[in-house]
């Protein structure tokens, strides 16, 4: 276990989690905000998992992490840290499957990573990202503290995001 909240307990990926990761990446939310990862089987769901979460946690120390329901041990969601080509910060992650929308595990997934972030890493300043029509997003961002700055182009991102950055 990374980090726990009142429903939450965030915690690091593993290779049995790929059904999971195979449905979050191929949910129409995760598609159509955070983009086509191409992984469209269990396998590459694994291959996913070793070469991109499991490696961020190796090089970086922090990375996404699979949000599961304390009610159920339901995994819901990822939360966590992503370093981004473009920004010079950390940047804030979260996306969840539609079954777990309008229940405010967003906001209190992202709101635990940006304390975790800053009292346990000790990371003094984050960055967000959104596509421009996830207002949804924005406004979990800015609740838990994170200010616009605007818009970015990204490297390897075929659209403009908007920016924030906490404090």
């Amino acid at each position: 276990m990374v980090l726990e909240t009142e429903r939450l307990i965030l915690r690091e990926v593993e290779a049995a989690d790929a059904p999971f990761v195979l449905e979050l990446l191929n949910s129409p939310g995760f598609l159509e905000n955070i983009g086509d990862r191409g992984v469209r089987s269990e396998d590459e769901a694994r291959d996913y998992i070793e070469e991109r979460m499991l490696a961020s946690y190796l090089e970086h120390g922090f990375g996404m992490w699979v949000a599961v329901r304390k009610s159920d041990g339901a995994a819901v969601g990822l939360a966590g840290l992503v370093k981004r080509d473009g920004l010079d910060t950390p940047d804030v992650g979260y996306a969840f499957l539609p079954k777990a929308w309008g229940q405010g595990f967003a906001q209190e997934a992202a709101a635990a990573v940006l304390r975790h972030a800053t009292d346990v890493l000790g990371i003094p300043k984050l960055a967000a990202i959104t596509t421009l029509e996830n207002f949804a997003s924005m406004a979990v961002l800015r609740k838990i503290g994170f200010t616009y700055q605007g818009t970015i182009q990204l490297p390897g991102i075929d659209r403009e995001s908007t920016y924030f950055t906490a404090p």
